[in-house]
């Protein structure tokens, strides 16, 4: 999955992923609001939960914007690899495949031997 997957998948799940990541924010309606990025109390910060729009956020004190990977980014401090990878366990997503090189998939190779052959 890439990152638009993932995205996509948190906001599927925007009401759940705010009470687990912004707590400190309360609903109003169909937008989630708190302090900032931080999850700080307040109400500067705004999330749609549902509809079309649903996982977008925008910070009016900031004009800092984006989807719910974005915020997990920002919130904890993670780099766009780090926020994936949360994102993922958070969804209950398996790990991506991890990439073979050339040779990597014929298996070991005999002692001495770089080819693979016996």
């Amino acid at each position: 999955r890439d990152a638009g997957d993932l995205a996509r998948g948190l906001a599927e799940r925007a009401p759940e992923f705010c009470r687990c990541y912004l707590p400190r924010g309360r609903r109003s309606g169909a937008w989630w609001s708190v302090g900032d990025v931080s999850g700080a109390p307040g109400r500067s910060l705004y999330i749609r939960l549902t509809g079309p729009s649903a996982g977008q956020w925008c910070d009016a004190a900031t004009g800092e914007h984006g989807d719910l990977l974005d915020l997990l980014r920002l919130s904890r401090g993670l780099s766009v690899g780090q926020a994936c990878r949360e994102a993922r366990a958070w969804l209950n997503l398996p790990a991506p495949p991890i990439p073979r090189g050339p040779g990597r998939d014929k298996g070991p190779t005999a002692p001495g031997r770089q080819d693979g052959s016996p």
